[in-house]
């Protein structure tokens, strides 16, 4: 799952969990074809002859992931690119409008609360995936070449992007003492709704998984004025573009 492959035909699919966070991209691949799946916008086309997949999938894991194994299942994409927004954590060293990309991505609300607080899922010792000998509980890693070709890329336009682990809560934090306490417990930069549950249903596929964020808010003590959704997404979006051009077959030649 370590080796991001030259286009062999097979598409990049990309989702986010609403048309929001999607719909410059979806303005790049023009018309091209929409799909009908579960009633949500998925459109297929190309992007500098690299075939591209754009799906919605919802908010929450739930709906990543169902929505996710129905379109892997369907097109076989060599490559999943996970996008959106995410609320950076205090000490992250992110503003408003940064870009992060996942190294790992951990479930931050699945476990235990026992008289010493808060255990990992490690406590029950049932793993949410058992993969080739390895057992897979609260952490899911992410394609290393694949965030390094991001992190390469990045670093050759000039545009600043920091890389590490996200959490994926089915509560978001709306206080500055919540942000401060997932970031202490996962060591991690920002949080998000879907991330975990992508990188889960990537890996049970062996499909090398990348997911870029636009920081759209700190996890502070909850002030939407302070928000900037739009200016996140569309950064991140642009950024996505950017990746996929660079994945053109011309990039590769002839390699094998």
């Amino acid at each position: 799952m370590e080796t991001l492959t030259p286009n062999n035909g097979a598409p990049v699919l990309v989702t986010a969990a609403t048309l929001q966070e999607l719909d410059h991209l979806f303005r790049a691949i023009g018309p091209g074809r929409q799909d009908s799946l579960l009633f949500r916008e998925v459109h297929t086309g190309a992007i500098d002859g690299v075939s591209v997949v754009l799906a919605v999938t919802g908010m929450g894991k739930v709906n990543a992931a169902s929505v996710l194994t129905l379109l892997v299942e369907r097109y076989r994409p060599r490559l999943v690119i996970n996008t959106g927004c995410a609320g950076a954590y205090e000490g992250s060293g992110l503003e408003v409008g940064d870009l992060a990309v996942a190294s790992v991505e951990v479930y931050g609300d699945d476990g235990v609360i026992s008289p010493a607080g808060w255990e990992p899922l490690d406590l029950i010792g049932i793993p949410l995936l058992e993969l080739k000998g390895r057992r897979y509980f609260n952490e899911f890693p992410l394609s290393f070449s694949a965030s390094e070709k991001a992190m390469q890329l990045a670093a050759a336009l000039g545009i600043s992007v920091k890389r590490g682990r996200f959490v994926t809560v089915s509560t978001c934090s709306g206080s500055a003492s919540r942000g401060r306490e997932l970031a202490d417990r996962f060591d991690s930069l920002c949080e998000n709704m879907e991330g975990a549950a992508v990188a889960h249903v990537s890996l049970m596929y062996g499909i090398d998984c990348m997911e870029v964020r636009g920081i759209s808010n700190l996890v502070e003590d909850r002030d939407l004025s302070r928000w900037n959704i739009p200016r996140a997404v569309e950064n991140a979006q642009r950024f996505v573009l950017k990746y996929i051009q660079s994945l053109a077959p011309k990039e590769f030649g002839s390699r094998e």
